[in-house]
């Protein structure tokens, strides 16, 4: 038996097409990956209750800019890495001087400058001294002797008598806690990476099609 192969069209050409058509399946295939993956973690995000602020700080970039390419590329990253980050590691935090970590109450109020407020600025702006109460049990406390207003914030009393007087929790006092783990990229990442071979050759088939 004798077999016979022939080339019907230009080699050259044909090999070229070819190429641009991969190109252009891998340049699609990352494209849609970056941005599934961009509005994968931003769900996440904002389900776990984390706000769109932080969410919309997630962002995509695809490479090469403005080209397609068999090389193609897509970047995903957050512009809060920090924030984001201990959400989805859930850290063991310690206070930076090695004592305590300071948790405000409701009765302490927010800072001016936004945040949590510090004992130090509570203290300039009441007026009143904070007082270490150490328990065996549970946090230990910063407390103040004043009254609680409308608002259910700790306030110097204006009464001579004392009346409405009483001992206010401002901080919670602890070594260390733990943050907990409130987000899993990991698991969007992987879903995306294993998608893309197979939309690529999706796309490449696709993109063949008369």
């Amino acid at each position: 038996m004798k077999l016979g192969v022939s080339i019907v069209g230009d080699i050259v050409r044909l090999m070229d097409e070819e190429v641009k058509a991969g190109e252009k399946a891998v340049t699609s295939a990352m494209r849609d990956a970056g941005t599934g993956l961009k509005t994968a973690w931003r769900a996440q995000i904002t389900g776990a209750g984390l706000g769109a602020r932080l969410a919309r700080t997630i962002r995509s970039e695809q490479f090469p800019k403005g080209r397609t390419s068999l090389n193609a590329a897509a970047l995903v990253w957050s512009k809060a890495p920090v924030i984001v980050g201990a959400h989805d590691t859930g850290p063991l935090i310690r206070s930076k001087n090695g004592f305590w970590l300071t948790i405000p109450t409701p009765a302490a109020g927010k800072s001016l400058r936004g945040g949590r407020i510090t004992p130090g600025e509570w203290e300039r702006r009441t007026g009143l001294r904070l007082r270490f109460v150490y328990r065996r049990t549970g946090p230990s406390l910063l407390v103040a002797e004043g009254r609680l207003n409308s608002r259910g914030r700790a306030v110097a009393s204006r009464s001579k008598t004392g009346r409405g007087l009483a001992t206010v929790p401002i901080f919670l006092l602890v070594p260390q806690v733990r943050l907990p783990k409130r987000l899993d990229l990991a698991r969007d990442a992987e879903r995306m990476r294993d998608a893309v071979p197979g939309q690529i050759v999706a796309n490449w088939v696709d993109g063949r099609m008369p």
